[in-house]
């Protein structure tokens, strides 16, 4: 792969360009009731319509929550503005909202909302693994899946990644692989985001 292609970098936001752990998924699953190896999105669509307003409810103030809490991921504002320094076009996907993406972007420095070239939450699109979000992406920088390096630190952002057509990259943070068998390889893994600027 010639990573000189690469014009614009589509990120993940929770435990990515944000420090993980913010959100505490099994305490949000046990909370909503949802099974354990079940996702949570794809859980709140099984549920009866009625319920489901109530449900979404939760999830979305344990997002807040979180998001008012959160913090930038290591080297996160530093590889934002390299990669723009270099001309490389940043964006966003995520299954969280944009208000939940709002305030968790005020707690960084020198990295606004304005700053990505798009901005793909789960009210856009089909959430990861489904590529849809990624192919918005696309659309809104102006780009095709080819000259985009998607970077996640779960195996839906590489699964998202690889069915649009994209480089991807998968984000340890230093922890223990989060792919499981069968899932597609990423194109390159790396510890930490400034990494990434070796790539691109």
């Amino acid at each position: 792969m010639d990573e000189k292609r690469i014009k614009g970098v589509l990120f993940d936001f929770d435990g990515t360009l944000t420090l993980p752990g913010a959100l505490d998924f099994p305490a949000i699953k046990r909370e909503l009731d949802c099974p354990p190896d079940l996702p949570i999105l794809e859980y709140l669509e099984t549920v009866p319509a009625e319920l489901k307003p109530s449900l979404m409810k939760i999830l979305e103030s344990k997002e807040e929550k979180a998001a008012e809490e959160s913090l930038p991921n290591v080297g996160a504002e530093e590889c934002l503005l390299a990669l723009r320094d270099k001309g490389v076009l940043v964006g966003i996907i995520t299954r969280n909202s944009l208000p939940s993406v709002r305030l968790a972007l005020a707690r960084f420095e020198t990295v606004k909302l304005h700053d990505f070239s798009a901005v793909i939450t789960r009210d856009d699109s089909l959430p990861k693994p489904h590529p849809d979000g990624v192919h918005k992406a696309c659309e809104r920088m102006g780009l095709a899946a080819s000259e985009l390096m998607m970077v996640g630190d779960f195996r839906f952002d590489v699964m998202a990644g690889k069915a649009a057509g994209a480089c991807t990259v998968l984000l340890t943070n230093g922890r223990p692989s989060v792919m499981a068998p069968g899932d597609p390889e990423p194109d390159f893994t790396v510890t930490c985001l400034e990494e990434i600027l070796q790539l691109v």
